[in-house]
């Protein structure tokens, strides 16, 4: 789901968590994990077992950085590139939109460097949008869906949902090719400088 606010930024804040606090999105609302009292709270020396792997042990992420061009983030057993669009500028309602506000393409891993799930989304002009959906099925990335999540924006800029799953290697080829689609620039266009 997508939202949109405009107002105080306290405000539009105040907003937001009340609209999520019985949600399953925030800590407080997760379930508690089960089982007993770890061994450090019973009272005892014994050393808990190390936790579950990280993006970091489940992929060779300079290799993925390099086929992908950009450094991504690690979120416990992911790792997720966030790209923005620096060229060109994007307005809507009187508001530059930035990778922040989710102007970007992203990609995110899951699974281990040899059998890897990968799913994201690429922000692209209109006349972009051909060219990406080739580049992907070109790579055997599915595309899920495309469509706009803002209105009166110029450009006007489009979102393609994708999914793959493979060796990550080979989906971040596929990833970086629907990426080297962007900026090809059309007549017309307002490119920031």
């Amino acid at each position: 789901m997508h939202i949109h606010g405009m107002g105080a930024p306290a405000e539009l804040a105040r907003k937001f968590a009340a609209a999520l606090k019985d949600s399953k999105l925030l800590p407080a609302n997760q379930p508690k994990p089960s089982g007993g009292t770890p061994a450090a709270q019973a009272g005892n020396n014994a050393t808990s077992a190390p936790g579950p792997p990280t993006g970091k042990e489940l992929f060779d992420i300079p290799a993925l950085d390099k086929v992908v061009q950009y450094q991504g983030t690690v979120n416990g057993p992911t790792y997720k590139y966030t790209v923005g669009r620096a060229d060109l500028q994007s307005v809507m309602m009187g508001t530059e939109m930035t990778a922040a506000i989710g102007l970007n393409s992203w990609a995110a891993f899951a699974g281990k460097q040899a059998d890897a799930h990968v799913a994201g989304d690429i922000a692209m002009l209109e006349h972009e949008v051909n060219p990406v959906i080739k580049a992907l099925r070109a790579h055997n990335l599915e595309v899920v869906a495309v469509h706009n999540h803002m209105l009166f924006d110029q450009p006007r800029m489009m979102f393609l949902h994708y999914y793959g799953r493979g060796p990550a290697a080979q989906l971040a080829t596929g990833f970086r090719a629907a990426l080297d689609q962007l900026g090809k620039g059309k007549a017309g266009m307002k490119m920031k400088h």
